[in-house]
């Protein structure tokens, strides 16, 4: 029996800090293979800088008409770095998204995600309002996961900072390393819970970051990257930094981080209200209805359009 495997998400799971002649290969590659002792078909839809909707409306209708047995769900990170930041509408995306995958027989494999102010080292003030914004999507995953029966990996408890040679020299991506230990995490995930998979994906050698390598990325490729954001996330962070600024000289940040668990909570508890838990995936994918990626876009659109505005934070 052929399984086919679609991965879907940004450009942690294109495979970016894992370079292959012509490419990258990355965490979803690597996994692939291992995913049953039979053939496996495997398509990479993920892209760099890819936010929630992206999934939603680009890559979700291809990935349904694959059919596949398995699906790869890694986002919310870019959604996090940009001003007009907004947790619930990343929620529904996520949740149309988890929806429509699992209403064909398909089981979606999930994961959290590290926070990049902690990965990047960057200071207090600018550090804790993005580390507030990953905590959300995090819980949101967290609980969309268990609603919806995925395989979530928890990807945040992984020594990023402790281990240099998990990241990639621009400290935001895994390394080579940091790819393989991704996919032999969900092959671990999936053998424990009695999936029929293949061998765990192998041991590659891998060349830890050189010394220095990261400020040669800095001066090459990372000012562009830093550059491409500033006139988005910026101006609305430093905003935030103020706000975080005064709230640490006062010690009453820990209102923020409860203000924001209450508001993470709510959407949560609406979201899984709203939608029931779906019943366990039949043995093979079925057939989606006609337009059923259709709908979840049209939804979902709709819902954009209705909350366009944007709240920067």
């Amino acid at each position: 029996m052929t399984v086919r495997f679609a991965a879907l998400g940004d450009s942690l799971t294109e495979g970016v800090g894992d370079p292959v002649p012509g490419g990258w290969r990355g965490w979803a590659a690597l996994l692939a293979p291992s995913l049953s002792p039979d053939t496996v078909e495997f398509r990479n839809l993920a892209n760099s800088g890819a936010l929630s909707r992206d999934l939603l409306v680009s890559q979700l209708p291809t990935a349904l008409a694959l059919r596949p047995q398995y699906a790869a769900v890694l986002v919310g990170g870019n959604d996090t770095l940009r001003a007009s930041f907004d947790l619930d509408l990343t929620a529904r995306h996520l949740a149309a998204t988890l929806s429509s995958l699992t209403s064909a027989g398909i089981v979606p494999l999930t994961a959290c995600l590290p926070d990049p102010g902690r990965l990047l080292g960057l200071p207090a003030p600018l550090a804790r309002p993005l580390a507030r914004r990953m905590r959300g999507v995090n819980a949101v995953v967290h609980g969309l996961s268990e609603h919806y029966g995925a395989v979530h990996q928890h990807l945040v408890d992984l020594p990023w900072t402790e281990d240099r040679a998990l990241l990639s020299v621009d400290r935001l991506h895994p390394s080579a390393t940091g790819h393989q230990m991704i996919a032999r995490g969900f092959h671990a995930l999936l053998a424990g819970a009695g999936r029929p998979v293949g061998a765990p994906p192998a041991e590659l050698a891998a060349d830890a970051p050189r010394p220095g390598a990261d400020l040669w990325w800095m001066l090459t490729q990372g000012t562009r990257w830093v550059a491409a954001r500033s006139t988005d996330l910026l101006p609305g962070l430093v905003a935030l930094a103020a706000v975080e600024a005064r709230h640490l000289l006062r010690g009453s940040t820990r209102r923020l981080d409860q203000a924001d668990a209450r508001a993470t909570a709510e959407i949560l508890a609406r979201l899984t209200a709203t939608v029931p838990r779906p019943r366990s995936a039949p043995p093979k994918p079925v057939e989606p209805t006609a337009g059923e990626a259709a709908a979840a876009v049209a939804d979902a659109t709709a819902e954009d359009t209705a909350t366009s505005t944007p709240t920067g934070g």
